[in-house]
């Protein structure tokens, strides 16, 4: 059952992904991953708001921390694709925009995870 939940978890959170890159490349072209930007910042920002609050609850069964936190969050993330992007940019010659995507994308993920688990402290 626990491999289903993070089955099904792990088919939503890719398809979230997969609308929010369309949506992006839509909107904002494709010059830049804008989508796997926006993903691995808002991903870190929920994982941290859901840490937080079971640091501090600690009131979650372990199927719905299987299905959200390692199905739909670990579906949604996209570090492999940061990885291709970044490399994608650099083999482009765009080192400038390589070195944003790869530093911004890292310190803007901290910055949301400590983020979320300080919206959990300040609510809680």
């Amino acid at each position: 059952m626990n491999y289903f939940l993070v089955f099904i978890g792990g088919g939503l959170g890719a398809s979230l992904r997969h609308a929010i890159n369309v949506g992006c490349a839509r909107a904002c072209g494709i010059n830049f991953p804008y989508g796997t930007f926006v993903i691995n910042i808002t991903g870190s920002l929920v994982m941290g708001i859901i840490a937080g609050y079971l640091a501090l609850k600690g009131e979650a069964s372990q199927p719905w921390r299987l299905f959200v936190m390692t199905g739909i969050l670990g579906g949604y993330t996209t570090f492999s694709a940061f990885s291709l992007d970044a490399v994608t940019l650099y083999q482009r010659g765009e080192m400038g925009l390589a070195l944003f995507y790869v530093l911004g994308s890292v310190v803007l993920s901290i910055a949301g995870l400590l983020a979320g688990l300080a919206l959990v402290r300040h609510f809680a």
